[in-house]
């Protein structure tokens, strides 16, 4: 099934949060909404699951009308919310058990479908476990085996790796990665843009609850900032303006230091410029997701 967002609108008395926001999120496609804080990600999200509803605008899942036919909607979706929302009082198993029951899964068939998502989480030694014995990053793998319980076709990931260590993180990509290639859609939010550019197979920028830009990591990229930049300090600004100016380049403040884009089709003379300067630092990089927004909106994602 295909989630289809039409001219989603959200108001909050004469404020609007969210504004003419569309897009399709195809089977087997990660689809990354990203925006700093205030964007209108979680409103986003919370539209596209049945939880907020929209001033203006549709959700469709398949051929049911999320708004309209929530309860049928959202046996197809499986949902990360930032909060764990686990019974602290149960076990692994035990939370695992207590969903299914919503989903009419009782007796065998609800501890058949339990180990199989222990199993696949890799919390089979761990089933007995009180969540209190937890740590961060096996909480969030109990929480992904809940969403997966109803066997969904879509899946909402709403920040699901915020405050895990980097292995935490790892691991949780690899779960991810799984459910594409089992078939499911997934909506990813996220301020990490290494997890960004490595999950996504697209991207859908907000900025003020209005979608700004979309397209896959790498064209986004090399589109708006290009493929590489330089990150210097110490020069007037005076001087890397005119010298931006001259070739044609992007720059911005950066903290302390300022950024600049190279030139893609001859970035070399910019960059020997540069040097001539006698800067105190100078490093000259890849290009990233984080420079996209520092270009499209001034500010960065965390």
């Amino acid at each position: 099934m295909a989630l289809v967002a039409g001219d989603l609108w959200k108001f909050y008395g004469d404020r609007p949060v969210v504004e003419n926001v569309s897009f399709t999120l195809n089977p087997g496609e990660i689809l990354g909404l990203l925006g700093p804080n205030g964007a209108g990600k979680t409103t986003t999200v919370g539209m596209l699951y049945g939880a907020v509803i929209p001033s203006r605008g549709f959700v469709q899942l398949g051929c049911w009308h999320v708004h309209r036919q929530g309860r049928q909607a959202r046996t197809f979706m499986g949902i990360v919310t930032q909060d764990d929302n686990l019974d602290p009082e149960f076990t692994v198993f035990q939370n695992l058990i207590h969903f299914a029951h919503h989903y009419r899964l009782v007796g065998k068939a609800a501890r058949h479908r339990v180990g199989e998502l222990l199993d696949r989480v890799g919390l089979q030694n761990y089933a007995k476990h009180r969540l209190d014995e937890l740590s961060g990053g096996l909480k969030r793998r109990v929480v992904l085996a809940r969403a997966l319980v109803n066997h969904p076709q879509v899946v909402f990931l709403d920040e699901p790796t915020t405050g895990l260590d980097p292995d935490a993180r790892q691991d949780f990509w690899k779960l991810v990665s799984q459910l594409k290639q089992d078939g499911c859609g997934v909506l990813l939010t996220t301020h990490y843009m290494d997890e960004a550019q490595r999950l996504c197979d697209r991207l859908l920028l907000l900025q003020q609850g209005k979608a700004i830009d979309q397209g896959t990591p790498t064209e986004l990229i090399e589109r708006i900032v290009g493929q590489e930049m330089v990150e210097i300090e110490g020069v007037a600004e005076s001087i890397l303006q005119q010298l931006a100016v001259q070739a044609g380049a992007w720059y911005r403040p950066f903290g302390s230091s300022y950024l600049l884009a190279l030139p893609a089709n001859n970035p070399n003379p910019l960059w020997e410029q540069l040097i001539a300067t006698q800067p105190t630092s100078l490093t000259r990089r890849r290009a990233n997701l984080e420079d996209v927004f520092l270009r499209l909106t001034g500010t960065s994602l965390e």
